[in-house]
């Protein structure tokens, strides 16, 4: 069995797409899947499974579009995938000063040099990323909502879903729990 974090896109936003993570996670375990879990309301499940990642999100995109009535895109990562996404952070926690945070971008795949390319035009004093596959770490020194780097990751052309910090050090703190 492999555990996987799934990282939804888009649900729970204003009142739009609203799903409560109760019936996620029973809907979740009707698919087979064992061992799930939720985190806050903003599309963070981490669970056990033998199918492979792929074909998983898949399965989990058209079974959450059938149940829930919209299309949310699901970003799958293994346990040892994210870990080392943890590692791979260029950004050090400990020296944010006020108004700073760490975002991690997670995407469906990896991006085209062209559309890192252009990402990257955007990079600014107060904004920078770091691309390493299928993930963009942004170092922000002022909110997300001001940063005209967050508002570019659509030029990727590739699905992402963006948590914070402390959001993704908690998830890896469950998947240990889970093991």
């Amino acid at each position: 069995m492999t555990i996987y974090i799934a990282l939804l896109r888009g649900i729970n936003v204003g009142k739009h797409n609203r799903i409560k993570m109760a019936d996620l996670k029973s809907l979740l375990e009707t698919m087979g899947l064992t061992k799930v879990k939720t985190y806050i309301q903003s599309g963070n499940v981490l669970f056990e499974a033998k199918d492979e990642a792929e074909q998983l999100s898949q399965r989990l995109e058209d079974e959450i579009s059938k149940t829930f009535g919209f299309p949310v895109p699901v970003i799958l990562r293994t346990a040892e995938e994210y870990e080392q996404i943890i590692r791979d952070c260029p950004y050090s926690i400990d020296s944010l000063k006020e108004g700073e945070s760490i975002q991690l971008a997670f995407l469906a795949e990896e991006p085209y040099q062209v559309k890192t390319d252009l990402l990257r035009n955007y990079e600014s004093e107060p904004d920078e990323c770091f691309i390493k596959g299928k993930e963009v770490y942004l170092f922000l020194r002022q909110s997300i909502l001001d940063s005209k780097l967050a508002t570019q990751l659509p030029k990727l052309c590739v699905p992402a879903t963006v948590r914070n910090w402390k959001t993704v050090i908690k998830l890896s703190t469950m998947v240990e729990a889970l093991k």
